[in-house]
Formats: C-alpha cells, sequence, structure tokens
C-alpha cells in the first residue's frame, strides 16, 4: 500500500488470471458487488467498457449526500491491464458538483500477471490535481484505502464465486 501527495495504491495478491479480473472491473454490473465503500449502489444501465471514452452511470449514496448518480468516463484503457475512469455528477449546476469532477479525481485498477493462474491487481486513488482544500478533506486519498482494500476482497469474492460457475 502507498500514498504520496494525493495518489494511493493499494494491492493483492488475487488467484485469478489478470483476463477474468479485468472483465469483472470493465463491466459495471460488477461495481456495486465489488465496492468496498458501500457507496456504490447499481449502474444505470450497466456497461461493458471497452476503451478510452467510454461512459458508464452509477447510482450511489452516502450519508452527506443522500443519493445521487455519477457519470464515469473511462480515460485509460489497456485491455487485460488498466482501467482509469474519471468520475462526475451529471449535473449542469457547478455548485452541485460535490467533489467529483473529472480535473478532481481517478479511479483505476491495474493488473499484472504474477504466476500461472494469478493476478497482483492495484486499486488506485488519485487526487493530485484536486484544489488543496479537497486533498486535505480526503487526507490526500487516505480516506479510501479500507474501502480500497475491502473491494480487492470482494473482487477476489467475484472472481472465486464467478470461476465455479
Amino acid at each position: 500500500m502507498t500514498m504520496a501527495d494525493g495518489f494511493l495504491s493499494v494491492s493483492r495478491r488475487i488467484e485469478a488470471p489478470a483476463e477474468q479480473l479485468f472483465a469483472l472491473l470493465a463491466d459495471s454490473a460488477n461495481h456495486p458487488l465489488i465496492d468496498g465503500s458501500g457507496m456504490v449502489r447499481e449502474p444505470a444501465p450497466a456497461v461493458r467498457m471497452s476503451g478510452a471514452g467510454d461512459v458508464f452511470m452509477i447510482n450511489m449514496h452516502n450519508d452527506h449526500d443522500g443519493n445521487y448518480q455519477v457519470r464515469n468516463v473511462v480515460v485509460e484503457y489497456l485491455a487485460g491491464r488498466r482501467l482509469v475512469w474519471a468520475p462526475m455528477t451529471p449535473t449542469s449546476d457547478p455548485q452541485e458538483q460535490h467533489a467529483v469532477d473529472p480535473v478532481r479525481y481517478e479511479w483505476g485498477y491495474e493488473l499484472a500477471p504474477d504466476g500461472p493462474g494469478a493476478t497482483v491487481v492495484t486499486e488506485t486513488f488519485d487526487c493530485r490535481r484536486a484544489p488543496q482544500d479537497l486533498r486535505k478533506r480526503l487526507r490526500e486519498g487516505e480516506t479510501w484505502r479500507d474501502a480500497m482494500a475491502a473491494s480487492l476482497i470482494k473482487l477476489e469474492l467475484l472472481a472465486t464465486t464467478r470461476g465455479q460457475q
């Protein structure tokens, strides 16, 4: 686990091939099953990402904002290896952007094969371009560390469950 100046990463070795794990991550229908924060509800609608520029909507909930929807734009896509998206609240009112704006932060996953049938999966949160007040509120991303670790455990459980079907 690392964090430096607004960039946080958490890794886990998972006994599943990178291609299988990437397929789970690239399908927004799986995001509520993988989410370790408890905020992700359901996709609206589900989308299978296939390249940079793809957009997927997710219904969200937290105690501060209640129910809301986030528009996610895929900004990096390398099949089987890297998936990064930038969230933005879909509204034309800048006062309602919450803290989710593509110029502010990005979420992603990097997958590195690690022997036969195993992969090191690294979840990343990058808020280096965020305004200083947001970075301070997010403790340079540190607020997400436990949720990211939980997400990787959930990804592993999902891969194990789907691999047995």
